[in-house]
């Protein structure tokens, strides 16, 4: 039997303008109330054998407000994006464009003085490689939209190029099913999820 897993995407901050790379931001009153209208339909992962979230303040949030009392993953922390953080890409880009382009033409490249995309798409997968359970066990994982857009690729062994093409919505869910480097997508149906723009 194989693992299943399911990535619980982050509630977002809506009062922050921009999304902007590794953001700590804690969830505003509109982010709880989004929390608030889904946690009826995604309560049910709470029964889950093992509850993961990433280390950030709105994951954390997220996971236990839906009830699951999320242990913490170090692994799951955002790509470390060096002397970025805390800006939006534009700000990036104003500011370097030569290595911001230089960034999203090679997964290798850190301009930034961080973490690569590659190794951060293989940090992801290695997590997700070596959860310690039994057949078919159950995982739950709150995690911030680029660590799930990361383990998506890893799964689908996906050029890098592709992890700009997926979009993460706040709160969506994305089930992954295998195990150590044998991992499929899963395409359940899930509950609509409200859309903030």
């Amino acid at each position: 039997m194989a693992h299943r897993v399911t990535f619980v995407a982050a509630a977002r901050n809506p009062a922050l303008p921009a999304e902007r790379f590794e953001d700590d931001q804690q969830l505003d009153q509109a982010g709880w109330e989004e929390v608030r209208r889904v946690a009826r339909d995604l309560l049910p992962l709470a029964a889950a054998e093992l509850r993961y979230c990433s280390p950030t303040p709105r994951s954390r949030a997220t996971g236990d407000a839906l009830g699951y009392a999320p242990l913490a993953q170090l692994a799951l922390r955002d790509c470390d994006m060096g002397r970025w953080r805390g800006l939006t890409l534009g700000e990036s880009m104003a500011r370097e464009p030569g290595a911001v382009d230089a960034w999203l033409a090679d997964p290798c490249g850190t301009p930034h003085g961080g973490e690569s995309l590659l190794s951060f798409v293989m940090r992801v997968g290695s997590w997700l490689d070596t959860r310690p359970v039994e057949d078919g066990s159950r995982i739950v994982a709150v995690a911030e939209p680029s660590v799930i857009r990361a383990a998506v690729l890893y799964v689908l062994k996906a050029p890098p190029s592709t992890y700009w093409n997926i979009d993460v919505r706040p709160l969506s869910t994305t089930t992954v099913t295998g195990r150590g480097g044998r991992w499929s997508l899963c395409l359940d149906g899930v509950p609509a999820q409200p859309s903030r723009v």
